[in-house]
């Protein structure tokens, strides 16, 4: 099962805020995750990641998609 890292949207209508999740690669946006490893708000641009647990799911193999390498500055 291979897994990815990415982000799943909470908050109100208009109000968007993002989890910073570990899930199955086929799992839906707001579905089944395996790990919260931090949160992203576009309205102030900060983010809150837990780099220790980031490094080791990178470490295990999971693949970090294109919305999760743009908000930390990796792209």
């Amino acid at each position: 099962m291979s897994v990815s890292i990415k982000l799943a949207r909470t908050g109100k209508k208009n109000s968007a805020y993002y989890r910073i999740i570990v899930a199955p690669t086929r799992s839906k946006r707001d579905g089944k995750n395996l790990a919260i490893i931090g949160s992203y708000n576009p309205r102030t641009k900060t983010h809150d990641l837990d780099k220790k647990l980031y490094d080791q799911w990178v470490e295990k193999g999971a693949i970090v998609t294109e919305g999760v390498a743009k908000v930390l500055g990796q792209k």
